[in-house]
């Protein structure tokens, strides 16, 4: 049997509070075994393009319409899949983990990990894929590649297990992890909770990893 994970993040890499900066980076993660999910967001797709709604990039929550966001959170709530996020208040990161954009998505990968070992080594004699979106440039993705097999190799305890960067828009499970990002994003940002409601079922991690920390650094 295998296992999948995908992974989207929410927010940016500006360490600062100019307009613009999110005050949070959200890695946000999908653990999904049945990948029907997929079949009915492909079918969205084409009925939406039927009634000449292109999305020629798939579904992106951040650009979709509010009208298509319904849509897809419809489907989503039909289906089995669990959420886990990392929730990273970036005042409060010391100085030596965001030093840089590569070192911060490090951290937050390795947060990630640790707090969902027990959980990603549950089942060992399962396969497992980690299929995350790429993010940045070609360089930047081959350094992201590279630091999460790393961060694999420290905490996964599989008898097999794969990693995969494609674009968001290339595979519908990916997505799914979009969609969930932006409505945990929604919440801590803005505090605006209609899209969160519809997942919260599903979310099984949610940890603002900082929360003991009262000391911003900028």
């Amino acid at each position: 049997m295998r296992d999948y994970v995908y992974a989207d993040e929410s927010g940016n890499f500006d360490f600062s509070v100019k307009s613009g900066a999110s005050r949070y980076f959200i890695l946000t993660t999908v653990l999904i075994s049945d990948l029907s999910v997929e079949n009915r967001l492909l079918d969205l797709r084409r009925d939406l393009a039927w009634n000449g709604i292109a999305l020629e990039n798939g579904f992106h929550a951040t650009s979709n319409t509010p009208s298509v966001r319904d849509s897809v959170f419809d489907i989503l709530k039909e289906h089995e899949f669990y959420v886990a996020a990392i929730i990273l208040e970036k005042r409060k990161a010391l100085p030596s983990i965001r030093m840089n954009a590569d070192r911060f998505y490090k951290h937050a990968w390795l947060f990630y990990m640790r707090n969902m070992a027990s959980r990603i080594n549950a089942d060992p004699e399962n396969q497992l894929m980690v299929v995350a979106a790429t993010l940045g440039n070609r360089s930047e993705r081959a350094k992201h590649y590279a630091d999460i097999r790393d961060v694999m190799a420290q905490t996964v305890r599989r008898k097999e297990q794969r990693l995969a960067m494609w674009p968001a828009n290339s595979d519908p499970c990916l997505q799914v992890a979009d969609y969930c990002s932006w409505a945990i994003q929604r919440k801590w940002e803005r505090s605006d909770m209609r899209s969160y409601d519809i997942i919260k079922d599903k979310i099984i991690m949610e940890d603002d990893y900082f929360k003991g920390g009262d000391t911003f650094y900028y």
